[in-house]
Parts: structure tokens; sequence; C-alpha cells
């Protein structure tokens, strides 16, 4: 009776992720940021969307990952990076006003500060606090789980 109860859930679960259209839309929303962002360096395009990260006083630098990538620049890194960090944000409120599809956000949280921190160039100062966090929560969840 038991063994059925684990099986019937683990059933459930399985069968929750294979539907899971949040993560396809996501998915999906990269690829299709990804491709804006190219025609935009394609078409010269870009330059106005770096006008406007300057206007915001964005920093610019260079990144280290970059250089193998001679056929689009920086700033095509940095759109790409901060619109990634914002559909990372917005998985998260999908997933947390949605209650179909309610799942653990702590580490697309950290994902979307990641690429954000990279984009908008504070790296230095968010990285070591992402680290922070993330050891914090293994603590936490180490004394909270039940056994």
């Amino acid at each position: 009776m038991a063994n059925e109860k684990a099986e019937e859930k683990e059933l459930e679960k399985s069968e929750k992720h294979q539907q899971d259209l949040v993560s396809s839309v996501v998915g999906a929303a990269f690829l299709i940021w990804l491709g804006v962002v190219l025609l935009a360096v394609n078409m010269d395009f870009l330059d106005t969307l770096t006008s406007i990260l300057s206007n915001l006083s964005i920093k610019s630098y260079d990144l280290p990952f970059v250089s193998p990538f001679p056929f689009f620049g920086t700033n095509a890194v940095q759109v790409f990076l901060i619109g990634g960090g914002l559909i990372l944000l917005a998985e998260v409120v999908l997933r947390l006003l949605i209650p179909a599809y309610r799942r653990h956000v702590l580490g697309t949280i950290i994902g979307a500060i990641a690429l954000l921190s990279l984009g908008l160039g504070y790296w230095q100062i968010v990285g070591p606090l992402i680290l922070v966090a993330v050891g914090a929560a293994i603590l936490l969840r180490g004394f909270i789980h039940k056994r």
C-alpha cells in the first residue's frame, strides 16, 4: 500500500515536470532574445540600445569570455545578459504567482542576479554576495530540513 502511494506520488511529480509550460516559455524566450540581439548587431540597431545603456550609467567593460566571439562585441553580450536576467526574473514571478507551476526558485533568483550583475557591470560586488547567499541557503536547508 505504501509502495503504491510512493509510485503514484513519483508519477505525479514526473508528469508535473513534463507539463511545465513555464520552463518551455523561458527557454523559447532566451532563444528569441538571442536572435533579437544578434539581429540588432547585424542590422546596426545595437547602437540605439547601447546609447540607452550609456544614459542609464551602466558600466561598459571588457568581459573575459567575449574575446572568443569576435563577431559581436561587448555591448551585445551586455544587452543579452541584461535581457536574460530579466527573463529569469519573469520566470520567478510566474512561478510564485501560478500555483500549478510553483517550484523552488532560489536557483533561478541567483541565476537572474548573476546575469543582471554581469550585464550591468557590478559583478565584483554581486559575485561574492551570491556565494555568501548560496552558502547561507545550504546551511539553512541543512538545519531546517525535516528528517
